[in-house]
């Protein structure tokens, strides 16, 4: 078993289908991409050193030679360690070291990041895809497809690291195929028609969904910004039609807001599948009235990468369903290869509707921690994947996430929910972003202190907040403290960094009332 099988087989059978576009300009074919992989392959097992099962690492903004080094290091019988290429030189030092990666592929003119990277590992290899030598490895003969085992590694994945050193997850040719066909069933349809768009970046979620799309034949289509710009992707979406995009809900609020402001046209976008982070209530409910009826929302982690649970088109949309509102709030039901029960802290599972940690298993599920047994056994326990989430199941399977277990609030021994909070702040006309976080206090332990970022030229009044608040939530989960922000603080990723908004009364020298 090894994945570069999936593009050699779509080339096989429609080598002439469009497979890869930059903006609107067909770059080549299936057959073309798989020749070009093959090459790859071919240039990469011919130099010194290089032997299957080692690690290549690629550094890069969404670009066409993502997609065809992906596939030529599979093919060549070796590991891809995809990083954000928005971390920083010495971030991307430290996962090159980590994982041993014999060579590391980049993009455009690197300055001081060489010499940084250079002064941790003297001997890396590093070539960039816009000069000489990545044109010579383009150039070489091709070679045939490495033989893999199916619990090969063949995706080393590191993790955020907001709470230490990231980890690399390791992910096999099973666990992608795995992946791969539970899109199908679990999240949407895609024929050779389609075209799945590339706004997030191709190191994370939205670059595992190239499998299922060459799979099927679909065109893989780059941005020319090589990110996320609601104008382009709507234009290439109408130049294409039947688009489809992986985004993070960040990216969906500024799609949503677009749309809305320029009653533009979206009717060339399929499908946008929504994850990476909560999606509050309040913006599920207006993306659905301005976009239609074109949402999925998956929730994954790196550890089971997008397969945990989906929330299909079909729940989203309909509306007349007696729990809708609960429903949408949900991150839906579990994918079809894998199993999710809310446990106690003894791993044993609880009942509907009781609030626990969210435990995983099945084929998606991690291999462990690359080189690191301790943080492996920690989150694989009997034979579950630990996830760190903190959620509940209803009577129909359908999972609603809280938080992640180290940002549940307890305050005078009961546990506060920030998201709970956060969906009715959300809820005010002023408000554009909130984050809740727990503050020290010497007689409750903790208390609720949010976070608000406003919307432009106006004011949330903290008369009006605390209103909505004992409208709505018990008193006790009311926030003691209301801190206006310019923005919140968030990584590389876009997650809200809870801890950074937990130094602010650590700066000031305090610790809470």
């Amino acid at each position: 078993m090894n994945l570069a099988h999936l593009l050699a087989r779509t080339a096989r059978v429609f080598p002439e289908q469009p497979a890869v576009a930059l903006g609107k300009s067909e770059l080549y074919s299936y057959g073309e991409w798989f020749r070009r992989a093959a090459t790859i392959a071919g240039g990469l097992r011919a130099l010194p050193g290089l032997q299957t099962g080692d690690r290549v690492a690629l550094f890069m903004a969404n670009c066409p030679q993502y997609l065809e080094l992906l596939y030529g290091i599979w093919h060549a019988g070796l590991v891809a360690v995809p990083i954000n290429h928005k971390l920083h030189a010495r971030e991307v030092a430290f996962i090159v070291d980590d994982s041993a990666a014999a060579l590391l592929f980049v993009a455009g003119d690197l300055g001081e990041e060489e010499r940084i990277w250079r002064e941790k590992n003297p001997d890396l290899r590093i070539v960039s895809v816009d000069d000489a030598a990545y044109r010579r490895l383009t150039s070489t003969d091709p070679i045939a497809i490495v033989a893999r085992a199916p619990d090969d590694l063949a995706w080393l994945f590191y993790t955020s690291g907001t709470t230490g050193q990231p980890k690399g997850v390791m992910l096999s040719q099973r666990n992608l195929l795995a992946m791969t066909l539970t899109y199908f069933p679990d999240v949407d349809q895609a024929t050779p028609s389609n075209s799945i768009l590339y706004a997030a970046p191709m190191s994370h979620g939205a670059g595992m969904y190239n499998f299922a799309h060459v799979l099927v034949g679909a065109r893989h289509v780059v941005p020319e910004s090589g990110g996320f710009d609601a104008q382009e992707i709507l234009s290439l979406s109408r130049h294409f039609g039947q688009v489809s995009l992986f985004a993070a809900p960040t990216m969906v609020r500024r799609l949503v807001d677009h749309v809305a402001d320029q009653d533009a046209d979206c009717s060339g976008i399929k499908t946008i599948v929504y994850g990476g982070g909560p999606m509050y209530l309040e913006d599920i409910r207006r993306a659905l009235d301005v976009l239609g009826d074109r949402l999925v929302q998956i929730y994954g982690q790196g550890e089971s990468p997008m397969t945990i649970t989906a929330l299909s088109r079909r729940h989203l949309a309909d509306r007349a369903h007696p729990r809708h509102r609960e429903r949408i709030a949900s991150v839906g039901v579990a994918h079809s290869v894998v199993e999710v029960v809310i446990a106690d802290t003894d791993d044993q599972p609880l009942p509907a509707g009781t609030t626990g940690e969210v435990l995983v298993r099945g084929e998606t599920v991690m291999q462990g921690y690359w080189r690191n047994p301790e943080a492996t056994a920690a989150t694989l326990r009997n034979g579950w994947l630990h996830t760190g989430d903190i959620g509940s199941l209803d009577a129909d399977g359908f999972l609603t996430l809280k938080d992640r277990s180290k940002d549940v609030i307890i305050s005078g021994g009961a546990n506060i929910y920030p998201r709970e909070v956060e969906e009715v702040l959300l809820r005010h006309a002023a408000v554009a972003e909130v984050s809740v976080v727990g503050r020290p206090n010497a007689e409750w332990g903790e208390e609720v202190v949010a976070f608000i970022v406003c919307q432009p030229g106006v004011s949330a009044p903290i008369a009006e907040l605390d209103r909505l608040c004992l409208d709505s939530i018990a008193r006790f989960k009311r926030p003691k403290d209301y801190i206006f922000v310019a923005a919140l603080p968030r990584n590389n990723y876009g997650k809200v960094l809870k801890t950074a908004l937990r130094r602010h009364w650590t700066q000031q020298g305090g610790n809470g009332s």
